[in-house]
């Protein structure tokens, strides 16, 4: 496999790598097969109004087309000459009712954006400003997949002076991390390098028992769909991300903590099988606040 554990510089020293071309796919595939049958259309991105100024970088809203839906997110451009490389960002799980543009990973934001990396915060169909998909809570959402890969291919498409489209990396948290592994296994080559970190399992039968289990409607039309993963899994070899990680082409980064509680257990043994030369970050929460304090920088 692909995936190599490695230092932070895979996703600094971004390689140039082109992207798929367009077509359109308006609700979320159920399958990773279909997603891998599907080509992606990210286009018009457009830089809206500035929400934010400091020394070292401006913060505006943005807005891109992922098939048929506009998503909303956030962008941190650095000042100074461009063109810039992008660093794509794929949060964790925020309640959609209550998730406000851009929120989750406001340090790593300001970080990159401060270092010369242009930033955009997906903000995911469902979410803030985005278009609504009913359809991606029961397709175990590929649909934010979908949303991550688009943003890259909207920023080539784009042709922004301010942005380096040949160099285009990945970070994904928590849920994001999931989020992430699909986009590999379902658009490879899409981005030059990818770092995860506390990611959920990118096995969906662990992430439906811890969580989705517990809300009584959606995870009825989720068994309807794939079956009961505890009577029969056949269904749900097709969205099983670990499955497809052979497709996997870009240098991978994946940092995970041994005291976090919330998504340890599921990736563990995804990392020991799937990445023999992984190590441990002892006493690391999911958060990595631990680490920050290490380092010297705030949470």
């Amino acid at each position: 496999m692909a995936v190599r554990i490695g230092v932070m510089s895979a996703i600094l020293a971004l390689l140039g790598v082109p992207l798929a071309g367009p077509a359109h796919a308006d609700a979320s595939p159920d399958s990773i097969p279909e997603a891998i049958g599907q080509t992606y259309d990210g286009r018009d991105l457009r830089i809206g109004r500035t929400l934010a100024r400091t020394s070292d970088y401006t913060r505006h809203a943005i807005t891109y087309r992922s098939g048929g839906l506009t998503i909303s997110g956030i962008m941190n451009l650095p000042h100074g000459r461009g063109p810039f490389p992008v660093i794509v960002l794929a949060h964790g799980y925020i309640d959609p009712r209550v998730y406000v543009s851009g929120q989750g990973f406001r340090r790593e934001q300001d970080a990159l954006a401060r270092n010369g990396y242009a930033v955009l915060h997906v903000d995911y169909r469902n979410h803030a400003g985005s278009d609504d998909d009913s359809s991606n809570g029961v397709a175990v959402r590929l649909g934010y997949a979908q949303d991550v890969i688009n943003a890259a291919r909207a920023v080539q498409t784009a042709r922004l002076p301010e942005l380096d489209a040949s160099r285009i990396g990945l970070l994904g948290r928590s849920m994001g991390g999931s989020v992430a592994f699909n986009a590999l296994v379902m658009r490879p080559g899409t981005f030059d390098a990818v770092v995860t970190y506390a990611s959920t399992s990118p096995d969906p039968v662990d992430s439906f028992n811890r969580w989705q289990r517990l809300d009584r409607k959606a995870s009825r039309e989720i068994v309807m769909r794939y079956g009961d993963p505890d009577v029969d899994r056949r269904g749900w070899a097709e969205v099983t991300t670990t499955n497809y990680f052979d497709r996997i082409t870009e240098p991978v980064l994946m940092f995970h903590g041994t005291s976090d509680e919330s998504c340890l257990r599921t990736i563990r043994s995804t990392v020991q099988q799937e990445a023999p030369h992984a190590r441990a970050m002892p006493g690391l929460p999911a958060f990595f606040s631990s680490l920050a304090e290490r380092i010297g920088r705030d949470d």
